[in-house]
Parts: C-alpha cells; structure tokens; sequence
C-alpha cells in the first residue's frame, strides 16, 4: 500500500526476493556444519532473525492509506471469491515449485551427481538465488504488460524447463543449466501472480498475500515430497520433474480460461468505489 497500484508488482517482487534467504542457509549451513554440526548450525540461525527483528522494530510503518479494520471473520469472506482459490492455486505452482526445488535440489545433486554435500549446496544455492532474485523482474513485467500475460508466458518456460529437467543430463553442469532456468521461470511467476492479488483485492491485500503465501508453502511442502516418491519408486527424481511440469501446463491451461472473464470484470470491480483505479491484468 505504500506504493501506486502500477507499481505494486514490482514492490511486492522486490519483497518476495527475501526468498533469496534460502540461498544462503543453502550456501553457508553446509560449510558451518562441516565445523560446528546441525545442532550449532540451528543455533546460529538466530544472529540475523534477531538483526531482522530489531530493524523491524525501529522501521516497520503501516502505510497511510491502510483502510478500516474489519471483524476477525470479515477478513475470511474472500475464501468465499473463486478468484481468491485461483490465485492460491497459481502461486501454490509457481512458489510452490520452487520451494520443492529448493528442498530438494542438494540431495539431487549429491544422489544422482555424487557430488559433494558442500558442492550441491553451492549448486543449490545458485538456483535459489537466480529465482529469487528474478523475482522483482517478474512483477515488474507484470506491472508493464499485465500479470495473465507474463503469467502464460512463464508458465510455459517452466513446463520446458522442468521437463527438459526429467532427462537424465549427462553432466552436473548441465543439469544445472536447466534447473536454473527452471528456477528463474518459477521465481518470475511468483513476482507476476503477487501483482494480480492486490488488482482484484486492494482492501484486502494483507490477508490474501497471507493466503496466498500459505498456499506456496504447502505446495512446496507436497512438490518436495513427490520428488523423494519419484525417487523411491523408480530410482530417479526425473517422474517428479515430469509431474512438476504437468502442474505448470495445467496453471497455463486455466489461465488462458480465465483471462478474458478477468480482463472484463476486474476493472469494473476495483472502481466500484467511484475511485478511478487502474487495473492492468
């Protein structure tokens, strides 16, 4: 809410770029293990939540156009909206993707590389950043062309990606490549489905990116679990690449089916108020 609706993409994408923090817990954790073991590891984990949460305290400010308070129950009505489910199933791919991925990809590289832990962490670290950080290149595309269209586009780079990614490579560097790819795909349609929630939702922009992060974070919690059954009841990962892929084909199918209906009913419902809004979807 602190910045214009044609922007908000874009901020949003920079503050999802935050993902990058599993980059680094990817990079460093590994290396510290390797000295200190999990245990201290986990531990240490609470030097930056501790910065984080003293920066928050001294900067953290509602924006200035924050609208009324509602009753708790209230905030709940938009599970009543089709739109809203859409959405979290949309983010629940792209995110969810990518935090299965995300999980997944050190034990990837070291099962099917037998590269070293620290090698794949390294391997993994440079997937989580590449999609994290094209994250606000997402919303911002979003933002300039409108969130179906970057959306159908991205969906169908990540049903590439990934099923490329179900063939066997003959290198860890290839696989690599295509993984990265893969990642970027996924980490720009989580910056493209975040600029469409607060067009069809502006007085509700906090408890549907609450929800519709919810939904990533199971997504990923189930994707990551496909890939471990892939492996345990064919040997490879490369089925759960395959069904990876499937999950992106089936987002850009619905898409497509939705974006006329969006297009034409979207704007008509964020200038309800008299405000004249623009909308770009």
């Amino acid at each position: 809410r602190w910045y214009p609706q044609e922007h908000q993409g874009l901020a949003l994408g920079i503050a999802g770029a935050g993902n990058s923090g599993t980059a680094l817990a990817a990079l460093f954790a590994p290396v510290l293990a390797k000295s200190f073991g999990w245990g201290n590891v986990i531990g240490l984990a609470i030097i930056p939540l501790a910065v984080a949460f003293v920066v928050y305290l001294a900067l953290a400010k509602d924006a200035p156009e924050q609208p009324a308070p509602k009753r708790m129950g209230e905030y709940l009505d938009v599970l009543k909206v089709p739109d809203a489910w859409w959405l979290m199933l949309l983010y629940g791919v792209t995110f969810g993707g990518f935090v299965g991925l995300s999980s997944s990809l050190t034990i990837y590289f070291n099962s099917e590389y037998k590269l070293d832990p620290v090698v794949a962490g390294f391997f993994t670290a440079a997937c989580v950043f590449a999609g994290s950080f094209i994250r606000p290149i997402g919303g911002a595309l979003a933002d300039r062309f409108g969130g179906v269209r970057t959306l159908i586009v991205v969906y169908g780079l990540a049903a590439v990606g990934l099923t490329l990614a179900s063939v066997q490579m003959p290198s860890p560097y290839m696989a690599l490549a295509v993984l990265l790819f893969s990642m970027m795909s996924l980490g720009a349609g989580n910056g493209a489905v975040f600029q469409l929630a607060p067009q069809r939702f502006r007085k509700e922009i906090g408890v549907m990116t609450g929800l519709i992060g919810m939904t990533g974070g199971i997504g990923g919690f189930y994707l990551a679990s496909t890939l471990g059954l892939a492996k345990q009841m064919t040997g490879t990962y490369q089925l759960g690449f395959l069904g990876f892929a499937a999950l992106a084909l089936f987002a850009l199918v619905a898409l497509a089916g939705l974006k006329n209906k969006w297009r034409a009913v979207w704007p008509t419902l964020a200038n309800s108020d008299g405000d004249a809004v623009p909308v770009r979807v």
